[in-house]
């Protein structure tokens, strides 16, 4: 009688942790229609996104090069994270919540070459493989974003190793350390990065920057006048990154809910506010607006709404976005000039500058008080915690970025020669031409 008295009682209590147990996920199709699209728009922001709207603002004789970087890199970030990179960026074992450990820094060696995966394998409602893929797009823009910096003097070779090897050693750990969920270094800091703030953006600005110090400045540069060959590349590259951009923003919600669709509207808001605030300062300061000051304010407006697109309201967007622009105006036309750096294409100027100022009112605008939808209730504390994870994103990648290229220079050589680099690399590095005159 008593045991059967025990045996009740044990079921009993039992109960309500079978009624708490997490559910199975299970495949939803609408999900997975949305993040295939997304993973679409996020790889048209590399090719051919970046590759025009870079392209364009370099000299024709080195247009093919720039765009042979961005689809060089395409196509081996797509191996390495094949064989290795997403498993070192999104393997979790070994990491348990509120425990330091290496794999808080760094994922593991159990999905290399993607071993285990099938056509059923899930991650949360989607397929695994479309959450792969859609990862991919963002490891692949990550260092193309850095080519605008060293655009123009940077050997073939030498990209091929700095772009693999950065992103090995500087982008699949900062994304591990932000997106790899509990137990993550400055995930369970709190520092909110809905879709790359940090991961991206600061990370490759911060790697522009000490490339093109480690480079030095293109032959001529400043006194010789270098303007873009094509804005109209330009502006069409900014018109597929804009509208890629959807992708990038939204798809970070993994699902077609309403977070992905708060996601497009701020980025939109944000990207146009972004850009009215760019040609505003111009205005004020040159009496005119620029068509290549347009797209780049769109593009300054873009990077600073990511880390927010998850958790800012409309509000905090448009808010966002006209300081972002302002503040790029600023940071791109007179920053570098009175600190003398050739940061070709205004990396550092953008996508840092903007990265930061996003990343840090992520932790403003993303309060209830504020008409955001995160969870912060002390938007001062927050700002802190957004102000260490900037902060040790700023000191990784310059670190490693500068060991890394020291490394080349110091075996197979950064730069092309002073003959390659004034016959332009499309001819010096391919024997091609972008335009045939005769």
């Amino acid at each position: 009688m008593m045991r059967a008295i025990v045996a009740l009682l044990a079921v009993f209590f039992a109960l309500p942790a079978f009624a708490q147990a997490t559910p199975a996920p299970t495949l939803n199709s609408g999900d997975t229609a949305w993040m295939i699209v997304a993973g679409t728009l996020v790889l048209m922001m590399t090719i051919p996104g970046a590759a025009l709207f870079y392209g364009g603002m370099v000299r024709a004789k080195n247009l093919l090069s720039v765009m042979m970087q961005c689809m060089a890199i395409t196509s081996l970030v797509t191996v390495l994270w094949m064989v290795y990179g997403y498993s070192l960026a999104f393997g979790t074992g070994g990491m348990t919540a509120g425990v330091t450990n290496w794999h808080s820094i760094l994922g593991d060696t159990n999905r290399f070459l993607l071993r285990g995966l099938t056509p059923s394998s899930l991650y949360q409602t989607v397929p695994e493989s479309v959450y792969i893929m859609f990862q991919l797009t963002f490891a692949i823009i990550t260092p193309v974003l850095i080519v605008g910096a060293y655009a123009e003097r940077m050997k073939f070779s030498a990209m091929l190793w700095f772009s693999g090897l950065w992103l090995t050693f500087v982008y699949l750990p900062i994304a591990h350390m932000v997106w790899s969920g509990p137990g993550s270094l400055l995930g369970d800091l709190g520092v909110l990065d809905f879709a790359g703030g940090t991961v991206v953006h600061i990370n490759a600005g911060i790697a522009g920057l000490v490339a093109c110090l480690v480079l030095g400045k293109r032959r001529g540069y400043p006194h010789t006048h270098m303007p873009p060959h094509n804005l109209g590349y330009t502006v069409m590259g900014a018109s597929f990154l804009w509208l890629g951009w959807f992708g990038f923003n939204a798809g970070s919600a993994v699902a077609a809910n309403g977070s992905a669709g708060m996601a497009m509207l701020v980025t939109q808001i944000a990207t146009a506010a972004a850009a009215i605030g760019w040609v505003a300062m111009e205005w004020m300061v040159h009496k005119r607006a620029s068509v290549l000051g347009i797209a780049s304010g769109a593009v300054a407006g873009l990077v600073a709404v990511t880390p927010a697109a998850g958790t800012a309201g409309p509000g905090g967007a448009l808010i966002l976005g006209f300081i972002a622009g302002a503040v790029c105006f600023f940071s791109a036309t007179r920053l570098k000039h009175k600190f003398g750096y050739d940061d070709t294409l205004d990396v550092f100027g953008v996508h840092a500058i903007a990265g930061i100022i996003g990343a840090l009112l992520t932790g403003i605008f993303a309060a209830p008080v504020l008409g955001g939808f995160g969870t912060v209730t002390s938007p001062l504390a927050q700002l802190w915690i957004q102000a260490k994870g900037v902060g040790f994103t700023i000191v990784w990648s310059a670190v490693l970025s500068w060991v890394i290229l020291k490394l080349i220079e110091k075996t197979i050589g950064l730069r092309v020669g002073p003959e390659q680099e004034q016959v332009g690399l499309d001819i010096a590095e391919h024997e091609e031409r972008a335009y045939n005159l005769s």
